[in-house]
This record gives structure tokens, C-alpha cells and sequence, in this order.
């Protein structure tokens, strides 16, 4: 079978690591993943879903966003006490969208100094999600050139108390358990120093679906196309031995968020629910997969 994405292995001796809570591993990836960035601070969360909780607690406000989305996001806009709109983007998927006024959602999208596009007192949240760019046992980043929002957020991870020994914690706030541990840094770190190579391989592979499939995707973690029915594209592909994947379906027509906002018509994210599809598209494709993978889409596209 040819997989959707490549999930790195990892053998792990606990025993190098001086603690499984906040080992120097987490510092060591905060400062180098927001160097790679361009921003000045990091913080290192148990996941990006956290992250996004945390970044919209309490705000009290309409928090608006594409329908084509993962439900994680709306289930954090809504257990952070706001409510939930949805609008009619498409195209953001693979890339990153601003969440609210200076809160922006990079969870499908790692590249060397993307914060530019930010103000200083924003916020940057990315994903280590087995499948994302960085692939991790799960774990998420947040960043900011703002030392006094990144500090903050580090108390609220760490059950709203500072680091320090066991015995000499001090509580500041009511906070969370969602701190990271010493073995997510670890393997997203891993992931992490191999970025580069991984996105110059799959720049040639978007490259080479381009042309042959007349597209002009530009993500460097999902390949996306239409076609006329995506569950049975799915399935036919999967017959010949390749394994696709739908990203993602319309959350404004799920039962649970449907009675949460009013009632709107979004015919590009209903259209996009039944007909997007993501072929393969990670780094150990050979190029006997991408030509299987080819001439499969060819053929099934005009069926």
C-alpha cells in the first residue's frame, strides 16, 4: 500500500533524558523552533488544540472561521466560552489562516520565517500531530515576539504555576495541565532537524503532480485535488493499492455545530466536502509510487 503520509519511527532510551517532564530538549526546541520562524519566544504545549483553548479563553466573542476544517477548532472555540461562526473558505487548507485578531493557526504549515507576516504582541500556534509537517507523539508551539504573552502562556500550561524545582513551585494563577513532555520534544525535535530536506523533496514531488496532473497545489503537507465523488475516488484508489485521504469535511452541517450559529448557506465548503481529495504526499515516495500514483489519478479522473 501506498501511505497518505510517512510517520517517522523513533526508539527513545528514557534514561538520556534528566527528566521526562522538562528535560533541556523542550528549551533547546523552543529556541531553534522560533529562530527557524523568525520569532523571538517559543512555548512548548502538550498540543496545538491547547494552545488554541488558551489563546481564546474567555474573549467573549464571535469567533469566525472556515467550514472546511478539522473539529478541533470549533470544539476549542466553543469549551473557551465564544461562540462559533463559519464563512465560506476553501483554499486555506494546507496553509495557515488568521483564527482571530492576532491569533493565527499554523498547524498545517512550517516554513523559515513565517511569523514576519505577524505583528510582534501576535501569536503563532503550530501542530506536531503524527501527520503534519513536523511529525510528533502529538505537542504544539506557540510563538510571539512578545516575551510577556509567551511567559504567560508558559504558567498557564504548567497548572498556572512557574517552573522550577519540585519544591520550590509558586503558584500565580489558576491554570491547566497541558504542558509537553521531555519525550514529544524529543521527537518532534528529531522531525524538526530534518524539515528542510523533507520540504526540498517534497517541493519536487508538488512539482512533478503539477504537471502531470495539471494543478497548481502549493501546500507542502497536503495535495489536494477535486474530483466528482471523493468516497468512491477513496475507495477505488484503495483498490489499486494507494491509500487517499478527505481533508476535510463542512463542519457548519454537523448536528453538534449546526445549533450553535446561525443558519447559513455555504455552497463552496458543501461542493468541497464531497469532492476534495489528498493523494499521497510525503518524503519516501519513490518515484515508481508517484508514477503508479499518476497514472491512477489519470484514469480514475475520467471514469
Amino acid at each position: 500500500m501506498i501511505n497518505l503520509f510517512n510517520i517517522p519511527s523513533h526508539r527513545i532510551d528514557t534514561q538520556d533524558l534528566s527528566h521526562l517532564l522538562h528535560d533541556p530538549i523542550v528549551l533547546k526546541f523552543e529556541c531553534e523552533f522560533a529562530d527557524y520562524v523568525g520569532a523571538k519566544y517559543a512555548c512548548f504545549a502538550n498540543s496545538a488544540s491547547s494552545l488554541i483553548f488558551l489563546s481564546l479563553l474567555n474573549l467573549n466573542k464571535t469567533i469566525r472561521i472556515p467550514s472546511i476544517m478539522p473539529p478541533v477548532v470549533p470544539n476549542a472555540i466553543l469549551n473557551s466560552g465564544n461562540r462559533l461562526q463559519f464563512y465560506d473558505d476553501i483554499d486555506w487548507v494546507g496553509g495557515m489562516y488568521k483564527l482571530h485578531d492576532g491569533i493565527w493557526d499554523s498547524a498545517q504549515e512550517v516554513t523559515r520565517n513565517q511569523f514576519k507576516i505577524a505583528k510582534d504582541n501576535d501569536v503563532m500556534i503550530f501542530s506536531f500531530y503524527p501527520t503534519k509537517p513536523i511529525s510528533g507523539c502529538d505537542g504544539g508551539m506557540i510563538v510571539s515576539n512578545n516575551r510577556y504573552i509567551i511567559e504567560n502562556y508558559r504558567t498557564m500550561i504548567n497548572n498556572g504555576c512557574t517552573i522550577g524545582s519540585s519544591w520550590g513551585i509558586e503558584q500565580k494563577q489558576v491554570g491547566y495541565k497541558m504542558h509537553g513532555n521531555s519525550i514529544q520534544a524529543l521527537i518532534a525535535y528529531s522531525n524538526f532537524k530534518t524539515l528542510d530536506q523533507k520540504n526540498k523533496i517534497l517541493n519536487e514531488i508538488r512539482a512533478e503532480y503539477n504537471d502531470k496532473l495539471n494543478c497548481t497545489n502549493t501546500s507542502l503537507h497536503l495535495y489536494r485535488m477535486r474530483v466528482d465523488n471523493n468516497k468512491e475516488f477513496l475507495q477505488k484508489m484503495k483498490d489499486h493499492g494507494i491509500q487517499c485521504g478527505i481533508h476535510y469535511g463542512a463542519c457548519h452541517n454537523s448536528t453538534v455545530f449546526r445549533s450553535r450559529q446561525k443558519s447559513h448557506i455555504l455552497p463552496k465548503s458543501e461542493r468541497e466536502e464531497k469532492q476534495t481529495i489528498s493523494i499521497p504526499f510525503h518524503e519516501k515516495l519513490t518515484k515508481k509510487d508517484i508514477n503508479k500514483v499518476i497514472e491512477n489519478v489519470k484514469q480514475l479522473r475520467k471514469l
